[in-house]
């Protein structure tokens, strides 16, 4: 079974690096820089969509050239900040577990693809996916389906479980026709029963049980 992960708010906590980025990249426009609580809030549709967002909450000038300018820098910025980012609980354990029942992983994050590389390779993840779709490397980016369809199009098609956080994941997943396995403990901004899931999850070690599950449904509907 292919198995697609998002990445932040889902396998790793990034908001620490992406509120020192945001900060950094404020504090040289002088304005004051973000708080997590903040930072968390405007994660989820792309670095685009989170300086935008991080613009209008310090009154910052958000014509195109400005966004455009501020955008650059904090992407630039972006792609080395790695060292803060935590894995939730016994995601390295759960993917290892995936791994060697045979499941094929894969990654599908609006995260940009220099720091989503950057950052899977800090955390040594590589070996576990077999595709990586990060933003920018076709032309939409979550919640078009069009990137989890290329990623289980890279894993050679098949049953597939989409593993997410965020409304823009739920939405993703509907598009796509996949199901989706809500990870309740990311970045979510509302009620869990306000989001489109066939399951939900608050620890990795749930997952196991629940992509087999998955696979069975898949295989009766075969």
């Amino acid at each position: 079974m292919n198995i697609i992960f998002d990445l932040d708010g889902t396998l790793i906590d990034s908001a620490p690096d992406i509120q020192e980025v945001a900060s950094t990249v404020l504090k040289k426009f002088g304005k004051g820089g973000l708080t997590l609580d903040e930072t968390r809030r405007f994660i989820g549709e792309g670095s685009g969509v989170f300086v935008r967002r991080m613009m209008d909450a310090r009154g910052m000038n958000d014509v195109p050239h400005s966004h455009t300018a501020v955008h650059k820098y904090f992407v630039a910025q972006y792609q080395f900040s790695v060292d803060k980012a935590v894995f939730y609980p016994d995601v390295i354990v759960t993917l290892t577990a995936l791994k060697a029942d045979g499941h094929r992983l894969g990654l599908c994050t609006n995260k940009p693809e220099a720091p989503t590389r950057a950052v899977i390779r800090h955390m040594e993840m590589e070996s576990f996916f077999d595709a990586v779709m990060a933003a920018g490397m076709i032309d939409s980016r979550k919640p078009d389906p069009e990137m989890l369809l290329k990623t289980i199009e890279k894993l050679g098609g098949g049953p597939t479980l989409y593993v997410g956080d965020s409304e823009v994941d739920a939405e993703t997943a509907v598009r796509a026709q996949v199901p989706l396995a809500l990870f309740s403990a990311g970045y979510r901004k509302t009620p869990i029963s306000e989001i489109p899931h066939h399951y939900v999850f608050d620890h990795f070690a749930s997952l196991p049980p629940i992509v087999a599950e998955a696979l069975l449904l898949s295989e009766t509907l075969d």
